[in-house]
């Protein structure tokens, strides 16, 4: 059993650093994430690799491993892992994420959902979720 205060103690001394991608469109993954986040590459991309980071150190780094074959999940299978972007103004955000090459997840929208489902270049979904970062 796991004391309470090993327990807290442990998670201070951690957080998710990268947030790793593997993907097969490695070049028009950077582009878009770091056009969709405002993220810029922490060094050159190298051999397929790049950790794409947060300017304002706040949020964590997106890193990008090319892949020789699509790895995405197809349209009726679930996805083990999805980001959820929080924004204040989600119509704005999805017409903006929408022009920079995300395309509509097509699945009809649950009722009274706070989230719209966009999937990325290399077909990963994500969503787009209508709630202010700090309210967590």
């Amino acid at each position: 059993m796991v004391s309470n205060s090993l327990h807290a103690r442990s998670s201070e001394a951690v957080c998710v650093g990268s947030i790793v991608i593997r993907c097969h469109r490695f070049e028009a993954m950077a582009e878009f994430w770091m056009k969709a986040l405002g993220y810029a590459p922490r060094e050159a991309s190298e051999d397929g690799w790049v950790v794409l980071t947060d300017p304002s150190g706040n949020g964590p780094n997106i890193s990008l491993d090319r892949v020789d074959e699509p790895l995405a999940p197809g349209f009726d299978e679930l996805s083990p892992i999805h980001l959820d972007l929080y924004t204040a103004d989600q119509e704005t955000e999805v017409e903006r994420l929408l022009g920079l090459g995300a395309t509509l997840y097509a699945q009809p929208r649950e009722a009274n959902a706070d989230f719209v489902v966009l999937v990325d270049p290399d077909g990963y979904r994500f969503c787009v979720v209508q709630k202010l970062r700090s309210s967590g």
